[in-house]
């Protein structure tokens, strides 16, 4: 009797250690995973850099509000930097630059004057020739400039220049206009009629100054026959 009761608490015994035995080793298991999951978490967010801020409208990409066209205004890539809205595609500096775009040459009443747009390259001046010759440069900045007056017909060009090189030339045919014709006929005749006029007061005081003297001499003879 002591002996089948001694084997049936030996079996339990045995029973107990191996079912106390596997959950402390999935204990464990399960233990190690999540500390290294934690580790690795921590890793990523300490590595990663942080995406730049992009402004959005209706949950699209908002360009910058950038025209190649406005004249002295913040270059785009300062602007992309600043708050995350796209530019349009430039070349970089180690490449001459597009062709800029001229728009207007024109009289504005004291001199002629360019209007153009910039071409999508990094640009840091503007040569502008006329006639085919060199004429002004301007800051890269810069979309107009004035030229002085120009009284024939001739060709206007503008091109982009960088330490790469220079584009080719965008060019326009610059003809006086008829206003400036007209103020420039308006100038030579009033200066005409000025002449005309002081010519006919010499004439007038000429001959008021012979009559007078006819009209002493005649006294004159005329006392001495008496």
């Amino acid at each position: 009797m002591k002996a089948a009761t001694s084997l049936v608490t030996l079996v339990v015994l045995v029973s107990l250690r191996g079912s106390s035995s596997l959950p402390t080793t999935a204990g464990v298991s399960h233990w190690d995973a999540r500390v290294l999951t934690d580790d690795y978490d921590d890793y990523d967010d300490a590595t990663t850099p942080a995406a730049p801020p992009r402004a959005t409208r209706d949950g699209l990409p908002q360009q910058c509000d950038y025209s190649p066209c406005r004249e002295k205004q913040t270059p785009c890539e300062d602007l992309a930097t600043s708050t995350g809205c796209l530019c349009p595609g430039i070349t970089l500096h180690d490449k001459a630059p597009m062709t800029p775009d001229l728009r207007t040459v024109s009289w504005n009443g004291s001199a002629v004057v360019l209007h153009w747009c910039a071409p999508y390259s990094h640009v840091t001046s503007y040569i502008v020739t006329v006639g085919g010759e060199e004429k002004k440069e301007f800051k890269g900045e810069q979309r107009s400039g004035a030229l002085g007056e120009i009284d024939h017909v001739t060709k206007v060009c503008v091109a982009a220049v960088n330490d790469a090189g220079i584009s080719e030339q965008s060019c326009k045919m610059y003809q006086p206009s008829d206003s400036k014709l007209l103020l420039t006929a308006g100038l030579v005749g009033g200066a005409l009629g000025l002449l005309l006029l002081l010519l006919l007061v010499v004439l007038l005081w000429r001959r008021r100054r012979q009559r007078k003297q006819e009209a002493t001499v005649s006294m004159s003879s005329s006392a001495g026959r008496q």
